[in-house]
């Protein structure tokens, strides 16, 4: 049996450390999002990173033009 180790963490987590750069760029409720890592962040690539933060940008734009 495989354990797989899920860590929870918040979108500015991930900002932070990867592209802290953007960090002026994001909405206070995108920082705030949680984000469920399926191997932790040890393991996390900067590409993943990347994909992971505009794939909440996107799903935060997305909710917003829902009324």
């Amino acid at each position: 049996m495989i354990f797989v180790e899920h860590e929870t963490v918040k979108l500015s987590e991930i900002v932070l450390k990867w592209c802290p750069d953007m960090l002026p760029f994001l909405k206070q409720n995108e920082l705030n999002c949680w984000i469920v890592l399926r191997d932790g962040m040890n393991i996390l690539e900067p590409e993943d990173a990347m994909e992971i933060i505009q794939q909440s940008i996107y799903e935060h734009q997305k909710a917003g033009c829902i009324h």
